[in-house]
C-alpha cells in the first residue's frame, strides 16, 4: 500500500489465477441476439478471473445486435437498458484498454502490490460480465447497442487510477438514478445487483491503491437524473464511431453544457467557495434567479448561483465521504430535469489525494 503523488486531473507478471484458454473467451459461433449464446454470467468464471489481454467475450464483439423481432412492441425497460448497454461499453472498454496499455510491473513500479494489475483485469472481467446481462435484458424488438471507438488518453498507471476511481463511483450514482427509470421489479433489482458490484471495485481501489478509508458514509449519493451523468460519457467517445444501428446516447439527452471548476482557486471541499467553468454558455433567462444544486448521500442542497462570476459555494454541512454531484438549475432543488440548466459535475471526496472533476 502506498500514497500515490497528489494527482489533478481536468477532465514483473501476474499474480496466480485460473488461466482460462483465450478461445474460450472469445465469441462462440452461435446467435449474439440469443440469451443461450455465450458463456453466461453467474456461471462462468470468465467474468471473474480470464487474465488474458485479448478482449473476453461479448467485449470482442463488434456491431449493434439488430432486432429480430421488430415489430413487436419494446419491452418495458428496453429504454433503460439501452442506454445502460451503451455506457457499460465505455466503462468496459476503459478496463479493457487499461489491461492492453498496462502489465503487472506498471503498477510494481510505483509501489502499488503484486496483484494490482490481476485486480483490474479481474474488474475487466466483470465489466464484460455486465456487458452481456445488459444485452441479454433487451427484448429481441430492440436493437442492442454495440462499442464505439473510445479515448482515454491513458498516458500513465497514476492517471488511469485516479480516472477509475470517479468513473467507479460515478457509475454508482447514475445506478441509483436509474431505479427512479425502471419499469420493472426485476429490472430494479438489477441496478441495485450491479451497483453493489461497482461498490467493491471503487472499496479495493481506495484501500490498496490509495491507502484510503474503503467507507463512503451511510448512503451512497442519489442522483435522479441518470441520463445527464450518461451524456458526460459522451467525452470518450471518437466522433462518428459508433455503429450505425445504435439508438441516439442517451436517450432523452437534454445537450446540458458540462462543467469543470477552477481548480487552482478551491479545495473543492464542503464549505469552500467554487468557481465553475463552462463547455459553452448557459441558456440564462434575464428574469430568473439560478442555484447550484448540490447531491450528496441523500441530501439535496440548494445555493443562489451568481451567473456573473459563476461563483458559489459548496453547502459546509456535507460530511467529507464519497461524492457530491452539482447542476446549475433555475429552480430551488432541481425538481424536474428542465430545471437543469448545466451540468452534472462530480467532484470526488475520496480519496484527498485527487483533486479531480468529472463533467468536461
Amino acid at each position: 500500500m502506498i500514497q500515490l503523488r497528489s494527482i489533478s486531473i481536468i477532465l514483473a507478471g501476474l499474480s496466480a489465477v485460473k488461466a482460462v484458454p483465450i478461445s474460450d473467451a472469445q465469441t462462440p459461433p452461435c446467435d449474439l441476439s440469443s440469451t443461450s449464446c455465450g458463456p453466461v454470467p453467474g456461471e462462468s468464471d470468465i467474468y471473474n478471473d480470464y487474465a488474458g489481454k485479448a478482449a473476453p467475450f461479448p467485449g470482442n464483439s463488434t456491431g449493434a445486435i439488430k432486432s429480430t423481432t421488430p415489430e413487436d412492441d419494446p419491452g418495458a425497460d428496453d429504454l433503460l437498458f439501452q442506454n445502460l448497454l451503451a455506457a457499460e461499453w465505455v466503462i468496459y472498454s476503459f478496463y479493457q484498454t487499461a489491461v492492453e496499455t498496462f502489465n503487472a510491473s506498471s503498477f510494481i513500479a510505483i509501489g502499488l502490490p503484486n496483484n494490482t494489475y490481476e485486480r483490474i483485469t479481474e474488474i475487466r472481467d466483470n465489466e464484460a460480465g455486465h456487458l452481456r446481462i445488459f444485452q441479454d435484458s433487451i427484448s429481441s424488438s430492440s436493437v442492442k447497442p454495440g462499442p464505439c471507438k473510445y479515448e482515454y488518453n491513458l498516458t500513465t498507471p497514476e492517471f488511469f487510477l485516479a480516472l477509475q476511481q470517479v468513473i467507479e463511483i460515478t457509475s454508482e450514482a447514475f445506478l441509483t438514478g436509474l431505479v427512479l427509470q425502471a419499469k420493472l421489479d426485476k429490472t430494479k433489482s438489477a441496478m441495485v445487483a450491479i451497483g453493489g458490484i461497482e461498490s467493491r471495485h471503487s472499496a479495493w481501489a481506495l484501500i490498496d491503491v490509495w491507502g484510503a478509508d474503503p467507507f463512503t458514509g451511510p448512503a451512497e449519493t442519489i442522483f435522479p437524473y441518470a441520463n445527464e451523468i450518461l451524456d458526460v460519457t459522451n467525452q470518450f467517445v471518437v466522433p462518428g464511431s459508433c455503429p450505425k444501428e445504435n439508438p441516439v446516447y442517451p436517450r432523452p439527452s437534454q445537450h446540458l453544457p458540462r462543467m469543470n471548476f477552477e481548480s487552482d482557486s478551491t479545495t473543492a471541499r464542503p464549505g469552500a467557495d467554487i468557481t465553475f467553468t463552462f463547455t459553452k454558455n448557459p441558456q440564462y433567462q434575464n428574469d430568473k434567479e439560478y442555484y447550484a444544486v448540490f447531491y450528496h448521500g441523500l441530501q439535496k442542497v440548494s445555493v443562489p448561483f451568481d451567473v456573473k462570476t459563476n461563483r458559489t459555494t459548496i453547502p459546509a454541512a456535507f460530511d467529507s465521504k464519497g461524492l457530491i454531484l452539482v447542476v446549475i438549475a433555475d429552480t430551488p432543488g432541481a425538481p424536474y430535469t428542465d430545471t437543469v440548466v448545466a451540468g452534472p459535475l462530480t467532484l470526488l471526496e475520496q480519496p484527498s489525494q485527487i483533486t479531480l472533476a468529472f463533467g468536461n
